[in-house]
């Protein structure tokens, strides 16, 4: 019994710091991904604003649950977005003693901020600043435009 629970508590534990991406000098990361999830969370994070705004007045159990529901997606997304830059790019990969680290870290900030208006707001405008902004930190962090497809 003793060892079952020892291995499924190893087991769990080790299964969330895989799912968060490791904080131990592993050398193993994928930035296109993050940047491409990111986008993906803004995506929804718009598709929840305009679903919001298509619920507003009604009244209805349905309607009010469902805007409730996209209200906490768009939340969630955002979230992820702001965990993504915080634990992963100025957790690990945005370097103090890179030349660019005061780009970096400003187009990072920007994205954090974007993100925190998106949760604040059901203004469509503000995850389009979201999805911009993950672009120029895009450029800011590989000094390149971006190469992936983002449509929406």
């Amino acid at each position: 019994m003793n060892r079952f629970f020892a291995s499924t508590v190893l087991t769990l534990a080790f299964a969330t710091i895989a799912s968060a991406h490791c904080q131990v000098p592993c050398g193993i990361y994928g930035d296109q991904r993050r940047f491409e999830e990111m986008l993906e969370d803004e995506h929804t994070i718009s598709k929840a604003q305009i679903e919001i705004n298509s619920l507003a007045g009604k009244t209805d159990a349905q309607s009010v649950n469902q805007a409730v529901r996209w209200v906490t997606t768009k939340e969630d997304h955002a979230t992820r977005i702001q965990n993504t830059i915080a634990a992963y790019f100025m957790a690990q990969r945005i370097k103090t003693d890179d030349s660019a680290y005061g780009k970096k870290l400003m187009a990072a900030h920007k994205v954090m901020v974007n993100a925190m208006k998106a949760k604040q707001s059901a203004d469509p405008a503000t995850a389009k600043a979201l999805e911009e902004s993950i672009f120029a930190f895009y450029e800011a962090y590989e000094g390149k435009k971006p190469d992936f497809d983002h449509e929406h």
